[in-house]
């Protein structure tokens, strides 16, 4: 039981880091982050948590991210 609460305060204290790290990205960059975050997190569930469905999904969601807010030419 107390390795889960170590596990959790990391877990917190990573995606605290993570998320400050964003303040200086542009829109596109943020989104491009985001997707691929929200890609990792699709692609394991659908695999059943596959390396490689993990890694897809979020190279898929990369590339979402950063397509539907790419400035206009």
């Amino acid at each position: 039981m107390h390795i889960k609460k170590i596990v959790r305060g990391c877990v917190l204290l990573s995606a605290l880091l993570g998320l400050s790290a964003c303040s200086n990205m542009s829109r596109q960059d943020r989104n491009t982050a985001v997707g691929a975050g929200v890609g990792a997190v699709a692609g394991s569930v659908l695999s059943g948590g596959s390396a490689v469905g993990t890694v897809g999904g979020a190279a898929v969601g990369g590339v979402i991210g950063n397509q539907v807010s790419k400035p206009p030419r």
